[in-house]
């Protein structure tokens, strides 16, 4: 299939990993060879780091293709696809580079294989400016689900920045297309329940201490509901590293997520780490949205302002999105 290239410039719209990961998924799924220039251009570290080497590395091994450019700190590669096999395949970015960013990259791939897949992705679990493991798991998975195919995501061990070296599996089949979904009644909360968690040498209280502040802070706004956040000691041979974060979720009448997390972070004190994760849940319940700012975000929109009655006073808009309906060849 030596067509035409298509050229992406990597420094359009955020100018970061995104654009990179999002064409390259998109080159694997529809067979044609693509180049991406500047890539993280504006970035303090510019060019390809480990993850989304590794990233790519990944998808090149599931269709068989061909990748140039790649190593660390190279801002143009390019990729020549093949077909999608499936299979098993490893990424490990060796840093605490984000596994939910490489399954990303990857998820949209394995749907259009022509076999099963398994794919051991090793990094950050509960890393910053990713999302953490817990919201890919509780949010992303039943949600993407709706659309018609079902994962299993084993979380093996948990790793935190600076070093990394969590791993988690991700079972795979591919299906013959994806259902469109439409997610435009909100209903109202029912059960709002969470996670607080601290690793290595981190003490138990600051866990609790987490759930405690995220608890009061949700009270306040939200007084009849049992706010259920469980405090966690990751056992020792399930977690790499130290580290500590919250992930509290809300769950609606007619199956809608919203998640508030947030991290622990050197000097932060676990009360600010809870409150912090609340007031982003909280924010997105406010919004009157059927999905939160993380799983909104994710591909090409028409947005138009409801007509419903009930909606026009309150600013509500509809969110279209525009699926390229993709049919699997390789089945």
């Amino acid at each position: 299939m030596a067509g035409p290239r298509v050229e992406v410039d990597g420094s359009i719209m955020e100018g970061g990993g995104q654009i990179l990961r999002v064409s390259t998924a998109l080159s694997c799924l529809l067979g044609l060879p693509l180049r991406v220039q500047k890539i993280r251009a504006g970035r303090s570290t510019p060019g390809l780091r480990p993850q989304h080497l590794s990233g790519l590395e990944m998808i090149r091994d599931l269709c068989d293709g061909q990748l140039e450019g790649a190593e660390i700190g190279s801002t143009e590669i390019t990729f020549t696809p093949e077909k999608i096999k499936g299979g098993i395949h490893t990424a490990d970015t060796k840093t605490a580079g984000s596994v939910c960013l490489l399954m990303q990259v990857s998820m949209p791939c394995v749907l259009f294989a022509a076999s099963s897949s398994e794919l051991h992705l090793k990094g950050g679990t509960n890393a910053e400016m990713a999302p953490q493991i817990d919201y890919t798991v509780m949010v992303f998975k039943p949600i993407a689900e709706k659309f018609g195919f079902k994962f299993n995501c084993d979380i093996k061990t948990r790793g935190y920045y600076p070093k990394g070296g969590g791993e988690v599996i991700v079972r795979v089949s591919p299906v013959k297309q994806l259902n469109p979904i439409n997610l435009t009644d909100r209903g109202y909360v029912t059960k709002i329940y969470g996670r607080a968690f601290v690793a290595g040498v981190l003490p138990f209280k600051v866990a609790k201490d987490m759930a405690a502040a995220a608890v009061r802070c949700i009270r306040k706004e939200i007084r009849d509901l049992y706010v259920n956040i469980q405090s966690v000691q990751e056992p020792k041979d399930q977690a790499f590293g130290n580290g500590n974060g919250i992930i509290i979720i809300a769950e609606t009448s007619t199956g809608c997520l919203f998640a508030g997390s947030s991290l622990g972070k050197r000097g932060v004190n676990a009360d600010k780490v809870g409150i912090e994760a609340a007031e982003m849940l909280l924010a997105n319940l406010r919004h009157g949205g059927t999905v939160d700012e993380y799983l909104q975000d994710q591909a090409k929109f028409i947005v138009k302002k409801s007509e419903d009655e009930e909606d026009a006073s309150k600013d509500t808009y509809i969110i279209e999105c525009q699926g390229i309906g993709m049919t699997n060849p390789n089945l």
